[in-house]
């Protein structure tokens, strides 16, 4: 049985209307939307498409994929906290929509703290910094030289402004005392065809969304923002061994819904998270993809989004970037 549908945006309405007998059965007794806040490609879709099977499974009714991509997440979750509390909207929360955002918008569209019950998290993984394979450079050594005889002249590519890859090019850009221009697009995918295709020289995405056009050669991987090496990018150096030796970033993934849902719905969705990624099959997927496995418990998680925010609030702070 395949547990995913996809359904035209037209006819989601009617796919999550819901009668008196809905409300009153017992959880959950219709699909479940599950709001990606990428494009398709992107990390969070990755691995919603990943998850998504045996969660439905555990569940016993379909998640619909609704991916909502722009304004780094902010767009997706700003729709799923305005939809009804009950346990029927699912959010791939991350580190853009419940950390970096909040202290880059001044009206974010939602309150990450009080907006969202953060049911685990699922995965972690370091950004790698790419560039078109005719761009001079093997190392970031020499990106950072070639920049300074070129300021302004390079752009680098974004999945959109507020993401934990463009934070990373801009802490990068400030360490390393270089001029390159932003290009911001929506979603990991057309940034990535750009870099392949030359239009735009470097960009710095999540391992997993990267990692098979570095492997064919579409793009040359300098970099990985972990303080270790990535497991499938071994031979790529980190930014700490090439000269920057406090940088660090890493980027994460989680699973979270409404805040309000009833008790009995978020106890059904934590522990159908908690068996999901449980599953020998489940896990390898998500390693295969590139991911590293970071699962962490609803109530640790949420003291750990919280750290985040403090975290990326102060960077957003050094950077100088004045929330819009």
């Amino acid at each position: 049985m395949e547990y995913i549908r996809f359904f035209a945006v037209a006819a989601l309405s009617a796919v999550f209307a819901g009668g008196a007998t809905a409300a009153t059965s017992e959880y959950p007794n219709k699909p479940i939307r599950y709001i990606v806040a990428t494009g398709p490609g992107g990390a969070s879709d990755i691995i919603a498409r990943t998850i998504g099977p045996p969660l439905s499974e555990q569940l016993g009714v379909q998640l619909v994929i609704d991916n909502r991509s722009g304004a780094g997440n902010m767009v997706g979750a700003e729709l799923a906290a305005r939809a009804t509390p009950d346990g029927y909207t699912l959010l791939s929360c991350n580190i853009a929509s419940l950390a970096i955002g909040p202290a880059l918008y001044k009206r974010p569209g939602y309150d990450a703290e009080r907006d969202f019950a953060v049911l685990g998290l699922i995965v972690s993984n370091p950004n790698v910094f790419t560039v078109n394979p005719s761009v001079a450079a093997k190392t970031i050594s020499e990106f950072i030289a070639l920049a300074k005889t070129q300021p302004g002249k390079l752009n680098y590519a974004s999945a959109g402004i507020g993401t934990s890859p463009q934070l990373s090019m801009e802490l990068f850009r400030m360490e390393a005392g270089i001029s390159i221009v932003h290009v911001p697009y929506k979603g990991v995918g057309p940034g990535l065809l750009d870099v392949m295709a030359g239009r735009v020289q470097a960009m710095t995405s999540t391992v997993p969304a990267a990692l098979s056009s570095v492997r064919n050669g579409k793009i040359r991987a300098l970099g990985v923002t972990s303080k270790e090496r990535d497991q499938d990018l071994p031979d790529v150096p980190t930014l700490a061994e090439s000269g920057m030796p406090n940088f660090e970033v890493v980027s994460w993934q989680a699973l979270c819904t409404n805040t309000g849902a009833p008790a009995a719905a978020l106890s059904r969705l934590r522990n159908a998270l908690t068996t999901t990624l449980a599953q020998p099959d489940t896990r390898k997927r998500l390693v295969d993809q590139g991911f590293q496995l970071y699962i962490m418990s609803a109530d640790k998680a949420v003291a750990f989004a919280h750290a985040e925010r403090v975290r990326w609030a102060k960077v957003v702070k050094e950077l100088g970037i004045e929330p819009q």
